[in-house]
Order: C-alpha cells, then sequence, then structure tokens
C-alpha cells in the first residue's frame, strides 16, 4: 500500500478534475491508457503523483460511460490506494436545461439531431460539480504539466480565492507531427491577464509558429507566447457561471452538431467582464502531451529522461 507520507504530506488538500472524455480521434485509441513511464506509467500517473505531493489529495475523473470499464481497470486500478477516486460521466445530455445536474440527463433536455459528442471542456468542467468539495484544480488527463505547477496551484489557492491559471510559452506546447489548438493569453504591460483566444490549427514553423484564421489569413506567432493547457483554479463559486454560459451558448450555437463550449472561451469572457478575477501563473516546468500517436516516443524520452534526472522514482509509486 502506498503512503502518503512517503510524497510529503502537505497541510491544505484539494480536488484534481482530469477532463478524461476526449474521443482520442487523432491519437487512434484511447490514448489516456498508453504508457509513458519506463515501468508502464501513465502520464495521469505523474499528474498524479504531483498533485499528492502538492496537497490535492482528491481525483474527480471526468470520462464517457462507455470507456469506463477500460478507466476502472487501468486508472482505477493504479491509484485508488494512493488517492480517493470519484468518477463522474460526461454525455451529450448531461447538464442541459431542464435536465437533473448530477449523474445522466434522461429526460428533460433535449439532444440536438446529428449530435454525436459532448460540448467541450467547458461542459466537462461542469460536470464535475457533484464531486467537488472545495478549491479545485482542473487538468486534461493526456498532458503532462511538471511538478511546479501544481504547487503554483496549491500556494495561490492559500492566499487568494480568485481563479488560476498556469500557462506554459506556446513553443514548448507544439507538436512535431500536426497542428494544434491553444489558448492565447493576452496580458498587460504589468503581465496581468487581459483575454484568453482559442486558436486552433496552430503549426511549427522554423521560426515559431503559424495558424490561418476563419477568413483564411496567415499569423505567425513567434513561439514566446503565453497559452493556456487547460490548467486551471477554482472554487466552486464558478459552477454556476459556467452552467450560466452553457445555457447561453447552447442558445446561440447548439444547433451546431460540431459546436463546443472551451474553458479559455468561457473564463476570458468572466475575466473582461468583471464578474471573475483570474490570475496568471507561468510555470517553470516543461509541458508535453499527446495530442497524435508520433508523441508517444517523444513523451516517454521526456519521462525517461526526468526519472534519470532524480525527479521521479522508477517505480513510480515504489
Amino acid at each position: 500500500m502506498y503512503s502518503v507520507c512517503s510524497v510529503g504530506t502537505p497541510a491544505s488538500s484539494y480536488d484534481l478534475v482530469i477532463l478524461a472524455a476526449g474521443m482520442g480521434s487523432r491519437f487512434g485509441g484511447v490514448k489516456q491508457v498508453q504508457p509513458v513511464g519506463p515501468h508502464g506509467e501513465l502520464i495521469i500517473e505523474y499528474s498524479a503523483f504531483d498533485a499528492l505531493r502538492a496537497g490535492f489529495d482528491r481525483l474527480v475523473l471526468v470520462i464517457r460511460k462507455d470507456i469506463e470499464a477500460d478507466f476502472r481497470a487501468t486508472i482505477g486500478k493504479r491509484l485508488e490506494q494512493r488517492m480517493d477516486v470519484r468518477y463522474v460521466f460526461q454525455e451529450i445530455n448531461t447538464n442541459l436545461p431542464g435536465s437533473p445536474a448530477i449523474g445522466l440527463a434522461t429526460a428533460g433536455g433535449q439532444v440536438p439531431p446529428g449530435r454525436s459528442k459532448p460540448w467541450g471542456t467547458a461542459h466537462a468542467t461542469l460536470c464535475a460539480r457533484p464531486e467537488v468539495r472545495g478549491p479545485f484544480a482542473v487538468i486534461n488527463a493526456d498532458d503532462f504539466y511538471g511538478a511546479s505547477a501544481y504547487q503554483t496551484l496549491a500556494d495561490h489557492f492559500k492566499v487568494s480565492a480568485d481563479n488560476a491559471m498556469v500557462g506554459y510559452p506556446l513553443s514548448q506546447t507544439l507538436s512535431e507531427h500536426g497542428t494544434v489548438s491553444r489558448g492565447l493569453c493576452v496580458t498587460d504591460t504589468a503581465g496581468r491577464l487581459q483575454s484568453i483566444t482559442e486558436i486552433t490549427k496552430i503549426e511549427k514553423t522554423g521560426h515559431g509558429a503559424r495558424y490561418t484564421d476563419a477568413a483564411g489569413r496567415a499569423h505567425q506567432l513567434t513561439g514566446n507566447e503565453t497559452v493556456s493547457m487547460n490548467f486551471w483554479g477554482f472554487t466552486p463559486t464558478i459552477f454556476p457561471q459556467l452552467e450560466a454560459q452553457f445555457h447561453a451558448f447552447l442558445k446561440t450555437r447548439g444547433q451546431d452538431p460540431t459546436a463546443e463550449i472551451y474553458l479559455p472561451t468561457c473564463l476570458s469572457e468572466l475575466n473582461e467582464s468583471g464578474l471573475a478575477s483570474i490570475i496568471l501563473h507561468r510555470s517553470s516546468d516543461a509541458w508535453f502531451g499527446l495530442t497524435y500517436r508520433e508523441d508517444l516516443a517523444a513523451a516517454q524520452a521526456a519521462i525517461g529522461a526526468l526519472v534519470g534526472a532524480g525527479r521521479y522514482p522508477a517505480p513510480l509509486w515504489k
């Protein structure tokens, strides 16, 4: 049995919400269960390990019902002896207006014709509401954020009730194997967050990056821009705000079978309107993730380097 004391026992405890309902279509399978560590560890295990050391002692896994068996056999089996693990389900009809807010909504809300997948990261976060106790972080299941990001957020919770985001330099979040979507942060001269714009189809170039907007115009990026990688810090007061935004989104874009509501967009709107404040932190650790199957080898090499440098034990939970 794993002992919490072996990685430190922080004075405070927080929840870690992990968004893991993604289809994994670009990766070619359920990418959250691909081993990256030298002893078969998953990226999500390194996230849990780093989070636990910083004071996050409970996992809330947001998944789809159809992949529950895989998650319980892999994620649950590995983590339930180390942390309190809860499951919630993001389905198309969860949290639709007029339907139950908890669990699967089987009546009330109407799913638009042609809709085949849930509604995006803001909706996924909203689905976690029944299991969240207090201050909580939100991350992607297939992203490695580094230990400093969790500690930064835990330190933030100790002194502030504001929302928070841990950002990363764009250059270290690009893939060699295809385009990516990122939340591009605009800051003022003092480094305070002003807005976040979701940019799609960003590709790496020899001098930074570029993307093409909806009008077909090409835009160049230096690579030094701060981007959101869906590493957020919230209190439960965010839930009614996200719910209001989700319902407004459904009224304007709910009939679009592919439209999604993104956390960066929601938080940017709340920040710009003055309804919520977001404190921007920047991580001192590297980020990497599994967007494409070809990214797996690079992730395994990066973990191997961190283990070799003594940043993580091998096996991880020894």
